[in-house]
């Protein structure tokens, strides 16, 4: 375990400062600085448009740096400000810690004990939220948050809403952050999540002051919508674009592509049946007419219905370039016998192409969903039989 002294030492070898944002909080803030004077050096503290005091309690501290303007503008904001600042300094970590005394300095060795085993990470203080003096909105709102986390990401945090956290400055300097109040350390989690960088967590003290004497510049209404509007917009990113990301890079990238659809054919945990069903749509949806939005829709849906999602993509890329002639050329002699006397004859070439299809539109739609029919039903019918065929073959050699 670090101690103090070697926390001091530490926190200089490895590049680390400590972030105090705060706002009109004058009756703990001296006292919250002097203590994590004590375990560090490199202070920042952002005066984010104080109106009471604030600023000419940081000014008595000679050795603290100061970030100040004048108009409040949010937590997220004095976060994304200080994390520019400590970047421009060279600063390669930075701990983040409250200003309204609910947080100890005491347990920055802490965080210096995991970064040393975890270099790339975000690391959380999480709280013991299930103490007396933990507030009832307080906890409802970390659980809360903890769910849309998990949503959005995939991982078990035990406490999103913490304030006391270590960040990776190196890994987010390039990120660029769109919210400026509370719901920035919900976004900064996420997105460094989508990103590789790892959530951890260790725990923490927490002091809640009494009712009657606590500030708290938490609103509970505006800053629930404000969260609850960026827990919109972050979970239509993430099926709608991470989860498919993912799964594409699972496939494509960290997997040969015939080893994927080999151990996908073989999967023993999805039925014969569920399998011929996944290669037929995802045949399906390689040949209806939504060309660019095929792949992206094809994922979204394998996900909702719980399809095997490698074996919907890998039948889906029945549409790669090479094919898309031979499937537009198909799909307007599908669609002639649809249109009867009004049908439009084309010329098979490699020149054919979704420009082509302006020409008769309605022949061709028709004719697409025709051909998505008739070849789901074709490729599914042929997994079905051969996968059958091959159980049996492996039962008849056991």
């Amino acid at each position: 375990m670090v101690d103090l002294h070697n926390c001091k030492i530490l926190m200089e070898e490895l590049g680390a400062c400590v972030i105090i944002p705060t706002y009109n909080n004058e009756t703990s803030l001296a006292v919250v600085i002097k203590n994590v004077l004590a375990y560090c050096n490199n202070v920042i503290v952002v005066n984010d448009g104080s109106t009471d005091n604030t600023l000419s309690i940081i000014e008595s501290f000679s050795t603290v740096q100061i970030i100040s303007y004048k108009q409040n503008v949010g937590k997220g904001w004095a976060l994304r400000k200080a994390f520019e600042y400590a970047i421009g300094k060279g600063y390669k970590y930075a701990i983040t810690i409250d200003s309204d005394g609910q947080h100890f300095a005491e347990d920055l060795p802490t965080f210096i004990d995991k970064l040393l085993v975890e270099k790339n990470a975000i690391i959380i203080g999480a709280r013991n939220m299930n103490q007396a003096s933990v507030p009832g909105g307080s906890s409802f709102g970390n659980k809360f948050s903890n769910f849309w986390f998990k949503l959005e990401t995939g991982i078990t945090s035990p406490d999103t809403q913490s304030g006391y956290r270590l960040y990776p400055l190196e890994a987010l300097k390039n990120m660029k952050f769109i919210t400026r109040k509370y719901e920035f350390e919900i976004e900064v989690l996420v997105r460094a999540a989508w990103s590789g960088i790892s959530i951890i967590s260790v725990p923490v003290t927490v002091y809640y002051a009494p009712k009657e004497v606590r500030i708290s510049h938490f609103r509970p209404y505006k800053d629930f919508f404000r969260i609850g509007v960026l827990n919109s917009i972050l979970v239509l990113i993430t099926f709608l674009y991470i989860k498919p990301r993912n799964l594409l890079r699972s496939i494509f990238i960290k997997k040969n592509f015939k080893q994927t659809l080999k151990e996908h054919l073989k999967n023993p945990h999805h039925s014969i049946l569920l399998k011929a069903i996944s290669v037929a749509f995802g045949v399906f949806m390689g040949i209806i007419p939504i060309w660019g939005f095929q792949l992206m829709a094809a994922i979204f849906l394998a996900i909702l219905f719980k399809l095997n999602k490698p074996l919907v993509i890998i039948a889906a890329n029945i549409s790669v370039p090479p094919m898309i002639p031979l499937i537009i050329f198909a799909s307007y002699k599908t669609g002639a016998l649809w249109m009867g006397k009004n049908a439009v004859q084309l010329q098979f070439s490699n020149a054919l192409t979704v420009n082509s299809i302006k020409n008769n539109l309605q022949q061709y739609i028709y004719g697409s969903i025709t051909l998505a029919i008739v070849a789901a039903l074709f490729f599914g019918i042929i997994t079905f039989i051969l996968l059958k065929l091959f159980k049996k073959k492996e039962r008849s050699g056991s």
